[in-house]
């Protein structure tokens, strides 16, 4: 019955603000589409197709507002005109009650308030849809002394929250199962993906000690940066509805004439946050994927003045290295205008299909790119050549990629905050380096002493082991015929195969060594 008055709901607020237009308009010819458009016309009110969509989400609650913002990264989904809309979806929900989110907090530490908090603020200071922040400052205890005074910030899971995700999210899967049957362009934009994706992205995001640990990693991706600063967990004092962080002070990114009157160079710090981004990505392969202008400050205290604070760290992404070659590959081949590669690299990596030309997919990637290089970032949107490459590319049956969603939500969020703070950054000038380093990391000379320093721990176990296996082979070789030899010989080249590869490979690479050395001195001399 709660599904299907859910259901009702839903279905008179897409009526009530004209989605039932923009449904018709997407759909294959039928009596569906007939029976769509009488009922449009009975619809209150007029609005644009963008803005029927974002009414709706918003009115539908939060968890459907949350699925309008992934929405709105998804340019390459969406055409402009909704993406735009869907981008002014503002995540304010009403805190829930102070005494709730005080008796949760006492159940989870197992204490009272005055216990744990020589002062805890009673009104939250940010409230969204999965949880609420309030501030604190901790006792110290036997254990951990120097907590004494440390100001805090207590974020606390909004109750009741899971069921009526569960059931928004049934739901969602439904409409996503009709609009792959219903819409013309339905099975290519996978929306039953899209919404397992976000499935994951919420779950996460209600389990707070997943949140403290993603903010531990960050931290220690981090350590001893000038550019970017991460909050402290309280490990003692988080669990899975409740999570203890130092309370980081500094001014939000958004109030652009507070950090100029601070004396904060706006172009610098645009610059530093793409190298932070392009960092995270690609030195990393885990980053923070909810860079929106709430989760960022900036700090003015004279001991950090002009780095970055990140919060918020429901919400990360992680990337293999092969994602991490092909992104990084792909991107120097477009900063270095080389379409060619960036075609080959689509049909390499299975984007699109294995008989598709490489001159026509180099042509159309062209087309789309070249005109917006040599351009400062104020002229050009990178989602709108994403939207327009992914537009040029689908007649190549280019798939769309789920798992790269909260990279593309990412750097789009990095590119509005480069353009707020710096209209004239090269967004492209700023990431090559970055980029051209990890490659060299990657495929250079250091790439390859890493893995050897990697490998060592392997080599130092076979190595040792050879002399025996060569000593047994030698003497059961003079002791049993000639079948039972050759059998030993093959289990011991099968068992050593990848000690033979170690072998020559440390060969190889000290003969190498040793000649670059010889060949240095005498050219010095």
């Amino acid at each position: 019955m709660r599904q299907f008055l859910r259901l009702s709901k839903i279905l008179y607020t897409i009526w009530r603000f004209g989605v039932l237009k923009v449904i018709r308009d997407s759909l294959k010819p039928g009596l569906i589409k007939v029976v769509l458009t009488v009922a449009s016309w009975l619809t209150p009110g007029s609005y644009t197709r963008g803005e029927s969509l974002r009414l709706a989400l918003e009115a539908l609650g939060p968890i459907f507002v949350k699925f309008g913002q992934v929405l709105s990264t998804r340019r390459d989904l969406l055409p402009t005109d909704i993406a735009d809309e869907l981008a002014k979806l503002q995540d304010q929900v009403p805190p829930f009650s102070q005494v709730k989110a005080m008796s949760l907090i006492e159940a989870s530490l197992g204490k009272k308030i005055s216990e744990v908090f020589s002062s805890f603020d009673e009104k939250p200071v940010a409230s969204a849809s999965v949880a609420q922040v309030h501030f604190a400052v901790l006792r110290g205890t036997d254990k951990y002394p120097e907590w004494e005074g440390k100001q805090v910030a207590v974020k606390v899971l909004r109750p009741g929250i899971l069921p009526v995700i569960e059931s928004d999210l049934a739901l969602l899967r439904m409409l996503a199962g009709l609009v792959e049957k219903l819409w013309r362009d339905g099975k290519r934009l996978k929306p039953k993906e899209n919404v397992d994706e976000f499935d994951t992205y919420l779950h996460d995001e209600l389990d707070l000690m997943r949140e403290a640990a993603n903010a531990s990693q960050l931290r220690r991706n981090f350590e001893g940066s000038k550019k970017l600063m991460i909050p402290e967990m309280y490990w003692d004092l988080c669990g899975l509805n409740v999570m203890v962080m130092e309370r980081m002070h500094g001014i939000p990114i958004s109030r652009l004439e507070e950090l100029k009157a601070a004396g904060v160079d706006l172009k610098k710090l645009a610059s530093d946050g793409v190298e932070i981004f392009f960092t995270q990505v690609f030195h990393d392969g885990f980053f923070h994927a909810d860079m929106h202008p709430g989760n960022i400050f900036v700090s003015v205290a004279p001991e950090s003045f002009g780095r970055y604070i990140a919060l918020d760290f429901g919400i990360v992404g992680a990337l293999s290295d092969s994602d991490k070659n092909y992104l990084a590959q792909n991107f120097l081949a477009f900063f270095n205008r080389n379409y060619r590669r960036v075609a080959e690299l689509h049909i390499e990596s299975g984007w699109v299909p294995k008989e598709t030309r490489v001159e026509e997919l180099e042509g159309a990637v062209r087309a789309v790119c070249e005109p917006y290089f040599d351009r400062p970032l104020k002229e050009i949107s990178l989602g709108i050549v994403l939207m327009r490459l992914f537009q040029a590319s689908r007649r190549f049956n280019v798939e769309i990629q789920p798992q790269l969603t909260l990279l593309q939500k990412t750097l789009l969020n990095v590119e509005g905050l480069g353009r707020q703070l710096d209209p004239d950054m090269d967004l492209w000038k700023t990431a090559k380096p970055v980029l051209e380093r990890w490659v060299d990391q990657q495929i250079g000379i250091r790439g390859f002493l890493e893995r050897i320093k990697d490998e060592a721990p392997h080599w130092a176990k076979l190595v040792p082991t050879i002399p025996r296996l060569l000593a047994q082979w030698l003497d059961k070789s003079q002791n049993q015929d000639k079948d039972a030899t050759q059998e030993l010989m093959l289990k011991l080249l099968l068992e050593q195969k990848q000690t033979r590869k170690l072998i020559w490979g440390s060969i190889l690479f000290l003969s190498g060594l040793l000649g670059g050395t010889l060949f240095t001195l005498t050219w010095l001399s």
